[in-house]
């Protein structure tokens, strides 16, 4: 198959290309979230009503996996869909199906993040999603988690050493390897490699943390604020983005982000891009309003808005990796 018919058929649209509905993962074990439960399904409703309330066609569905939370999730959010299905968390940009532009939805092997995190439900949940849909499933043998990964839909896609690399996802596998898989199961015909991602990201450094195409060949990444601690992984990636012929624009960072006196990885890059607005996480930091006014102007089309996603983090993301979108 030619890169150019993979570019039409195999490969996930843009974020930005028109959606059908997306699947947000709603805050389900107590055991989990302990004290911040509560708190975060409050955001993650919030998060939700963000993407309905400005319409477009697209329908939030979100995904409780037993019916106490099911019951709750429509409670705070009348307006979406809601359904069960049985999941570890709700990080459903790395356990649900990748979709591509033919329909097709794309579902590879998870281990938690390279076995960090081995919670019933994670490995299986992308398939009976899809069945949801009555999308057509294709099983991929090789681990890959969509947070790795951010395509312009152009058959480039950007990912970091330091996760796709890593000997605890598919150690067998070799870079040139990788690369062939990308393209033959995902029609990405160029990889561009960063180096690593934030600090303390129990993801290995997960690209849609750091680095988001906002248009084709058009990469933002983070601006530096004073005493971030990950100055020098933006000003790598920024390096490597422009030797790979990226034009690059930058978003402010939220800065030297603690809870318990631990530097966590929060990052404006982690916004969601729906069909009429998008929401970018917010943490009470100086640096907030910079963050959403960096993100209109790059999508002038679209209504940026802000919200906080503080307890969100507290289970290691933010929105867009609660989510995954459904293409048109």
């Amino acid at each position: 198959m030619s890169a150019d018919v993979n570019v039409t058929t195999r490969t996930p649209p843009p974020e930005w290309a028109p959606h059908a509905a997306v699947w947000i993962g709603f805050p389900s074990h107590p055991e989990l979230w302990q004290d911040d439960l509560d708190q975060a399904r409050d955001e993650v409703a919030a998060f939700a009503k963000a993407v309905h309330a400005d319409g477009a066609g697209e329908t939030v569905i979100l995904v409780a996996a037993d019916d106490e939370a099911a019951d709750a999730a429509r409670a705070l959010a009348p307006f979406a869909q809601v359904v069960v299905e049985p999941f570890g968390d709700i990080w459903l940009r790395d356990t649900a199906a990748i979709l591509d532009g033919a329909g097709v939805a794309h579902d590879f092997r998870f281990n938690g993040w390279g076995g960090k995190y081995d919670l019933p439900g994670d490995d299986d949940v992308g398939e009976r999603l899809a069945a949801t849909r009555g999308l057509e499933a294709e099983a991929h043998d090789w681990v890959l988690e969509g947070g790795a990964i951010d395509g312009d839909g152009t058959g480039t896609v950007v990912t970091t050493e330091q996760c796709l690399l890593n000997p605890n996802r598919n150690p067998s596998l070799s870079r040139g390897e990788i690369e062939r898989r990308l393209r033959d199961d995902l029609g990405y015909a160029r990889v561009v490699w960063l180096g690593d991602g934030l600090l303390n990201d129990h993801t290995d450094g997960h690209v849609d943390n750091l680095a988001r195409f906002v248009g084709e060949n058009r990469l933002a990444l983070p601006q530096a604020a004073e005493n971030d601690p990950n100055w020098r992984v933006y000003q790598d990636a920024a390096t490597r983005a422009r030797a790979a012929g990226l034009e690059v624009v930058h978003v402010p960072s939220p800065g030297r982000v603690l809870r318990d006196e631990e530097v966590i990885p929060a990052s404006y890059m982690n916004f969601y891009i729906g069909n009429a607005a998008v929401v970018v996480p917010l943490y009470g930091t100086e640096h907030d309003q910079a963050g959403v006014a960096a993100v209109q102007g790059l999508f002038p089309t679209r209504r940026a808005v802000g919200l906080r996603a503080d307890a969100i983090l507290t289970g290691g993301g933010s929105f867009h990796c609660i989510s995954q979108q459904i293409p048109a």
